[in-house]
This record gives structure tokens, sequence and C-alpha cells, in this order.
């Protein structure tokens, strides 16, 4: 049969390109930066915002064309200083005129939960809380996890158009912390990956750019920077679960992580 290169031509050029989100979390080695240096700035930060608390330490920032347009922060004390159920991780991500945009709380009740349902393996659940949306996205790691086989997280986010579902798998050949995005068709639509070069930590995101959105970029922004703690945090939920199974645990959560428990039609 002849190759007909017209046809050929027509159909390579019909094929149309995907069009890419990008931009870059770029996590930074040590505190000092140009953001957050001496008492006064810290002072300045507190300020501006009520969710930038004295324990906050501001740790990298979010790049745009070249340009920072965010900066995140993570409540060190709570997660250097508290033992137990009690520490825990909790990552805020700011403009970079200090207005909060979203917090990822690690919730040590619901890990333990999920942990104690997977028979022992360390389930890591976070609740992150977008400014300007209702819901509380919940972002949970898979209990479905056999030695070697890759690492996976899932969250949905409620539009306009209803849930949107999605799920974060990590690459497994792979140097770094790469992870898949997929869609609730399996389809792939971003990629995050992580350069090794920076000892901080930095992620190059990409969005196919017809599912990119403003809930959902802060969501992977929050992710990314969660994964510089992430071998810490699971190994966290095992020791604690550990206690638990053994019952030498000190049952007590965190106060602000109870109140992200409770019923609002309770009575107060």
């Amino acid at each position: 049969m002849a190759f007909d290169a017209t046809l050929a031509t027509t159909d390579k050029s019909a094929a149309k390109p995907t069009k890419w989100r990008r931009f870059k979390v770029d996590l930074w080695l040590t505190d000092f930066n140009t953001a957050e240096i001496g008492i006064l700035k810290h002072t300045q930060h507190e300020a501006k915002s009520d969710q930038f608390t004295k324990d906050m330490e501001i740790i990298g920032q979010i790049k745009d064309d070249g340009e920072r347009t965010g900066l995140i922060g993570y409540r060190k004390e709570l997660w250097k200083d508290e033992k137990g159920m009690k520490r825990r991780l909790v990552i805020k991500l700011f403009t970079d005129s200090m207005n909060w945009r979203g917090s990822m709380d690690m919730l040590m009740g619901r890990s333990l939960q999920l942990s104690v349902g997977a028979k022992g393996v360390p389930v890591c659940a976070y609740s992150v809380n977008i400014a300007r949306h209702d819901q509380l996205v919940q972002l949970e790691r898979s209990a479905q996890k056999w030695p070697l086989f890759p690492e996976k997280f899932s969250f949905f986010i409620e539009t306009s158009k209803g849930p949107r579902f999605y799920r974060l798998r990590r690459k497994v050949f792979a140097i770094g912390a790469d992870y898949i995005l997929y869609d609730d068709r399996g389809r792939k639509i971003g990629v995050l990956d992580h350069r090794i070069i920076n000892l901080g930590g930095s992620w190059k995101v990409k969005l196919a750019a017809d599912h990119s959105y403003a809930k959902l970029e802060t969501v992977l922004q929050l992710f990314c920077t969660m994964l510089r703690f992430n071998r810490e945090a699971r190994g966290h939920v095992g020791r604690q679960l550990e206690k638990v199974l053994r019952g030498r645990a000190t049952r007590e959560l965190d106060t602000h992580e109870r109140d992200l428990y409770m019923n609002p039609r309770r009575a107060r």
C-alpha cells in the first residue's frame, strides 16, 4: 500500500500540543533568607496576618516566570518541640505581601485511625484550608502501599462544576521525589519534578493549562512543601501508632487539631 504523505502531515498537524501552566516551589536549606531576618521583620509579618504565628518560620518561596509570587512557612515549634500526638506539621502559604493563601495541617487523629485500619502501615492525613474556599480539602496517603511500590496520595476539590478528584503517584524510576498528577479519569494532567540539586528542596510543577485553577495550584504548592518533611512525618506516625498498639501512647491531640473535627452544628 502506498504511503499517503499528505494524510500523515494532516494528522500530525491536527494533534494539538498540550499547553502547560508552570511554577516553581523553591525551599531554602537554611533559615536565613531575605523574607525574614530579625525580630522586627517577624513582628511585621505577625501584624500583617493573624495566620502568621510567633513560631512561624519562612522556609521557601513560590516563583512564577522567575518572579516571587508567594512565601511558604511552617510552625517550627509545633513540629520540632512538641511530643507525642500533639506534635504535628502545619504549613502555611502567603502572598509575597504576606496575605494568607492557605494552610496544610497534619491530622494525627485521622492519620492514626487510617494506620490502625491499614494494620500498621503509616498513613499520613492532611487537611488543607484555602483562602475564600468553604471546603476543607482532605489529602491522604493511600493505605494500599506494598514494599517497593510507589507512594500515592489522593484528594478532591469542590468546584462550581462539582467535585474534582485527583491522585498523586510517585514516579518509580526517579532519583528525587517526583510525582505525577492524574484526574479522576486516569489522565496525566501534571508533573511535580523534584530538583535534587537544590539541597533545601525544589519542585518544578507543570499543569495542563485546561485543568489548572488557583485552588488546585495552592494544594500542589503546599503538597510540594510537605514532601520536604514526608519521610519524617511517616516515621512520626509510625512511632505513635506503635505506642497506641502497645497501650503506651499519651492520648491527647493538639487543641487546634481537635477543632478541625468538631461538629459545626454542635451547641456552643
